[in-house]
């Protein structure tokens, strides 16, 4: 058994590989929830989603994001009925007040939908709406999830880090937003002054989240901030991960950063965006998996190996150095 903590694009892409290095009905991938948001009234879980539809062979692998050969058609609709009656396109905050209101998972990130400025497609938005109508009859955050991993015919387990809301959120100067909006909507460019996850403290890791974190984990090469730092703020997850063997792979080659916005949020949050700062993100890490190319000196075990990740060959490749420093951590 094998654990993956899972958040943004890295691990989905490390975890193409999988079925070549691992038995599949073994691994269970642990989602962040801390990117999701409720948009017009529907609960995007961008994280789970990406696993979602990778692990179901559905994923758009240009994009990352979304379903293959998706339609567009009430996105589109939807922009251009909002510009037609004289709204701008883009984020729309709901109000404080509106932000307790409503769905409970969805407090502290709610959006309305005019102007919707995620590119939803159609078969993508019947997932969000299936999701969000489970949870308004009752059901867990966990327990749809299953729903929507049997649906997918999933050959791993996926869950969510907790049932509990945890919204990540950017303090910038011109004031605080959702990571989506900053991320989305302004493509990473406003300045950061901190990262908070809001929630966190009153979050808990699920039962089944837990159990999991028992098994040797694997921390794909995401985004120590915003990607894994929610999980890492759940309260019984640090000291969780210091009992087990953890495997994790760098997203940085050096201090060059392969994708996304790790190295600005890290920065903020007083950690050098390089390996050696992905490192001290990890204190509990047993082992690690960097690049070849890499001459960071980390004092733990280390396996090397061309860590970029652009096809399935590639995957299994870097999963296959994931195998192999697992194996020498449980060794050591």
């Amino acid at each position: 058994m094998v654990t993956f903590l899972s958040g943004g694009t890295g691990t989905p892409k490390l975890l193409a590989g999988a079925r070549e290095v691992f038995d599949s009905a073994a691994l269970t991938v642990v989602g962040n929830t801390g990117d999701d948001v409720e948009l017009g009234g529907l609960l995007i879980c961008p994280d789970l989603d990406t696993v979602l539809f990778e692990r179901g062979g559905v994923i758009d692998r240009e994009r990352w994001w979304g379903i293959d050969g998706d339609s567009t058609s009430t996105h589109d609709e939807l922009r251009e009925l909002s510009e037609r009656a004289g709204f701008e396109t883009g984020p729309r905050y709901l109000a404080d007040e509106r932000q307790k209101t409503g769905m409970g998972l969805a407090r502290w990130r709610r959006f309305s939908g005019v102007g919707e400025f995620m590119t939803i497609g159609d078969r993508d938005r019947a997932v969000h709406l299936l999701r969000t109508s489970l949870l308004s009859e009752g059901h867990t955050l966990t327990a749809t999830t299953n729903r929507l991993a049997d649906a997918f015919s999933l050959d791993v387990s996926l869950l969510p880090m907790s049932d509990d809301p945890v919204a990540t959120m950017i303090h910038t100067p011109d004031g605080v937003m959702h990571f989506q909006e900053f991320w989305v909507a302004h493509g990473g460019e406003p300045a950061v002054e901190d990262v908070e996850f809001r929630g966190a403290k009153r979050a808990d890791p699920t039962p089944e989240v837990l159990n999991a974190l028992s098994d040797p984990v694997i921390i794909g090469p995401s985004n120590p901030v915003t990607s894994i730092g929610p999980l890492l703020a759940l309260d019984g997850v640090p000291a969780a991960l210091a009992e087990t063997t953890v495997v994790a792979v760098s997203p940085f080659v050096g201090d060059d950063l392969f994708s996304g916005p790790a190295a600005k949020l890290m920065e903020a949050t007083d950690t050098e965006a390089s390996t050696a700062g992905m490192a001290a993100s990890y204190p509990f890490a047993d082992a690690f998996v960097v690049d070849e190319r890499d001459p960071t000196e980390l004092g733990r075990p280390t396996v090397t190996t061309d860590i970029g990740i652009d096809t399935t060959e590639d995957s299994v490749r870097v999963m296959r150095a994931v195998a192999d420093a697992l194996a020498l951590a449980e060794a050591t």
